[in-house]
């Protein structure tokens, strides 16, 4: 038999999928189930790498989040302004989220007076609670409501605290946005000028890129994973294409990614990311127009230019089998 062949065998791999994809950190992956971490006994301090003038970035792991590297696996960035330092994100656990701030004060005595938060997974906002506590003006999309009064959020929270304790505990909290945005929000600090720019429904609904004009340094978030295998989830992978196709349009000279090293040859990674979603729509959209069994046209399909990038193994197929429900429900 067939195993997705059959309305049965297609439940199994549903549920199976679904499980799988519940143990997946959106958008950068948590714990898997069963993998064991030790903890070590020093921890490495946060380092922060220069991208521009005045522009810094802090790199996380291509790796699970796991007690190991503290779910230190997404990127932060900052900017330092003579009135003040803006954030973008604020990584994956409090502590995280205490040594970046440490790692800033090591570079200006200018305080942080603004965070944006890129979307509302788990690797990007466990921090938020720290700069909440110092008095940052905290600024997300307001779709990002929704997911905070999730029983996603709340499940996800409740996991995490197991599978990434100590560093998620039961002080660790879901933080709201002070001001919650629609359309692009522009603002001035220390004669510098930021774009904060609606970029979804793409990876989450409540994307945001950050853009500095006039500076053609661009915070993509999530929208960008450079050098390993994004996490789709449940993901609309067309709108995510038509949102990388306006980050292209925007020509930006230096790209900060949600996941992996910072890009001066924008385009080319751009394009790495939209390439690969591509070909999981190409892919198993002609499966789900010929009623292919999903196994088979996972099977079949030419993986070769992506099996190499990290977190392939972990997030490829769920990726494959998210994108054929996908584009079942809505063929191109």
């Amino acid at each position: 038999m067939r195993m997705y062949g059959s309305s049965f065998g297609r439940r199994r791999e549903k549920t199976r999928v679904r499980r799988a994809t519940d143990r997946l950190s959106c958008g950068a992956l948590l714990l898997l189930a069963g993998a064991v971490f030790a903890q070590p006994a020093v921890q490495p301090a946060l380092q922060p790498q220069p991208v521009a003038p005045d522009v810094w970035m802090v790199q996380g792991e291509s790796a699970l989040g796991s007690p190991a590297n503290r779910n230190f696996i997404s990127n932060a960035g900052f900017v330092v302004t003579p009135a003040g330092v803006v954030v973008v994100d604020a990584l994956g656990s409090p502590a995280l989220a205490r040594e970046l701030l440490a790692a800033i004060a090591r570079i200006t005595p200018q305080p942080v007076k603004v965070l944006v938060v890129t979307h509302y997974h788990a690797d990007h906002i466990y921090g938020l609670q720290v700069f909440k506590d110092r008095g940052v003006e905290l600024i997300a999309h307001e779709a990002g409501r929704l997911y905070l009064t999730s029983d996603t959020a709340a499940l996800r929270l409740k996991a995490s605290r197991e599978e990434l304790a100590p560093w998620i505990d039961e002080a660790t909290r879901l933080v709201a946005a002070d001001r919650w945005i629609s359309a692009p929000y522009r603002f001035t600090l220390g004669g510098v000028d930021f774009v904060v720019q609606p970029a979804g429904p793409a990876h989450t609904p409540e994307d945001l890129v950050v853009a500095m004009p006039g500076r053609g340094v661009l915070f993509a978030g999530d929208l960008v994973f450079r050098g390993r295998i994004p996490f789709v989830g449940q993901a609309d992978s067309g709108r995510w294409v038509q949102a990388l196709d306006r980050l292209l349009a925007m020509k930006p000279t230096t790209i900060v990614p949600g996941h992996g090293p910072a890009s001066t040859q924008a385009v080319d990674d751009l394009q790495l990311t939209r390439d690969y979603l591509q070909h999981l729509r190409a892919t198993m959209g002609e499966a789900a127009r010929n009623m292919e069994p999903f196994d088979e046209a996972y099977a079949r399909a030419d993986w070769s230019r992506f099996e190499r990038l990290p977190l392939f193994r972990a997030a490829n197929r769920i990726n494959a089998y998210n994108t054929y429900l996908l584009m079942e429900r809505n063929p191109p």
